[in-house]
């Protein structure tokens, strides 16, 4: 019954929490610590991670395909348009603030991952970092709406996001949680604050995967038919998770999810 109900579980705790703020990885450190369920069964994580990729890509294909056909057009604007018509575009604008709030993600996704990894092992640390991660969401509470577009971004702003995002290789940290407050913190409208802070995960996403699969896989610690179900319940529950936290954003509720990560953290810092 356990190598049916367990990896459906984890299917279920993956697409929850990869949206919601109140992170993954730390869920994954608790589970691993409270149940003996081992977090590393590599090819079982790399494909439930598949599985919430796919369901960004499904929610926001609208905006991807809108940004991919803006960039298959620059050849026939640069020789029609203006260079400043190239620059107002607001589809090429969102990919260029992505590719520049990826760097610092990046970068410290391969410099401090090994060092992350470690940190694994530390269950009063995960605790501490859910705690800073809701003590940031509550911060929300006290943010006054801002109504900042995509045009009246700046690099710096795209590089504080990108380095807010990648602070989420420590477990404990919720990348979305982390990533919409700040957007929210430098005044960005809450609709763009959600959706830029999704788009801005795909590469990250992507990236985390392609490290992933430089490791040796091993033998899979569930059938694959279980595997591939799991995976499929991470994509649903995942899909699901994405639209109720994008409702929320849009409502100004972020800190609701404040108190959980409080006391989930309170409890791994004091148990």
């Amino acid at each position: 019954m356990s190598e049916i109900f367990t990896p459906l579980f984890l299917g279920v705790v993956q697409g929850l929490t990869e949206f919601l703020p109140v992170s993954s990885s730390g869920h994954l450190v608790l589970l691993q610590k409270m149940s003996g369920i081992d977090s590393h069964a590599l090819l079982f994580d790399i494909c439930v991670h598949v599985g919430t990729l796919l369901a960004v890509l499904l929610f926001f294909y609208r905006d991807i395909l809108a940004m991919v056909v803006s960039i298959c057009q620059i050849p026939g604007k640069m020789l029609n348009s203006s260079w400043q018509d190239i620059k107002n575009d607001t589809e090429l604008q969102t990919v260029f603030y992505i590719i520049v709030g990826t760097i610092p993600t990046g970068l410290m996704g391969i410099f401090f991952r090994k060092q992350a990894d470690y940190l694994f092992g530390s269950m009063a640390l995960v605790g501490v970092m859910l705690i800073v991660t809701g003590s940031f969401l509550l911060l929300t509470r006290f943010v006054q709406p801002g109504n900042r577009s995509i045009k009246e971004m700046t690099i710096w702003d795209a590089l504080f996001l990108g380095f807010i995002q990648g602070l989420a290789i420590i477990p404990g940290i919720s990348r979305s949680g982390a990533t919409i407050t700040a957007a929210l913190l430098i005044k960005m409208d809450r609709t763009l604050a959600g959706r830029f802070s999704f788009l801005l995960s795909i590469p990250s996403i992507l990236g985390a995967l392609i490290l992933e699969l430089t490791e040796p896989v091993g033998a899979p610690v569930f059938s694959y038919s279980m595997i591939i179900f799991a995976s499929f319940v991470a994509f649903v529950i995942g899909y699901i998770a994405l639209r109720i936290l994008l409702a929320v954003v849009d409502k100004g509720r972020l800190y609701f999810f404040s108190p959980y990560c409080l006391g989930i953290g309170g409890l791994a810092v004091f148990c």
